[in-house]
């Protein structure tokens, strides 16, 4: 028994010190070829998945300012954890109605905190289905402040301001494409 147990360590010792010499010989170790994706989980390729709140957003026309508004308040990595999400996301044409100096001066590096506030009221930590949405209902935002669930002849409206005009289910959640710009409270 002592042999067999003994000739085990002899080839194991030989086959780990071997191992660890190609390692050596090749200029490569397993912490050199390890690598941090500095991009952050937005960054991570996969074309095969169902896609994320935010890699769907970035694939719509629609959405395009509010990618930008994303980007620019340093949102997007954060929305393309593993959620669950429900952003309530504006089109284009939502973004539209907001008059353009105002859009422009919250684009601005100085006023990061604020768009970031904006966006954050558009986004519920949860994934909430229209069908799980009742009249009166309020929901808590990301930002603190709450929305309130209006539904009237079968539309789902968010603060009395904004329809929800289409619903898409996303690997991390679910976006309420909005026709209106959700703004927070002045009092949260």
């Amino acid at each position: 028994m002592k042999k067999i147990l003994g000739s085990i360590l002899l080839l194991s010792s030989i086959f780990f010190f071997s191992c660890n010499d190609a390692a050596k010989e090749s200029g490569t170790t397993t912490t050199e070829t390890e690598t941090i994706n500095p991009g952050g989980q937005s960054s991570v390729k996969d074309d095969e998945s169902a896609k994320d709140v935010v890699k769907i957003a970035v694939g719509s026309a629609d959405h395009s300012t509010l990618v930008a508004a994303l980007k620019q308040a340093d949102l997007v990595n954060s929305l393309s954890n593993a959620g669950p999400f429900t952003v309530f996301a504006p089109t284009n044409a939502a973004f539209d109605k907001v008059p353009k100096e105002t859009l422009d001066n919250l684009m601005k590096d100085e006023n990061k905190a604020q768009l970031q506030d904006i966006l954050q009221y558009h986004v519920y930590v949860g994934s909430l289905k229209t069908e799980m949405m009742e009249d009166g209902q309020t929901f808590n935002q990301v930002n603190g402040g709450n929305i309130t669930i209006t539904k009237k002849d079968g539309k789902v409206m968010v603060n009395n301001s904004a329809t929800v005009i289409a619903s898409i289910p996303a690997s991390n959640g679910i976006i309420h494409v909005i026709d209106g710009v959700l703004l927070p409270p002045a009092n949260k």
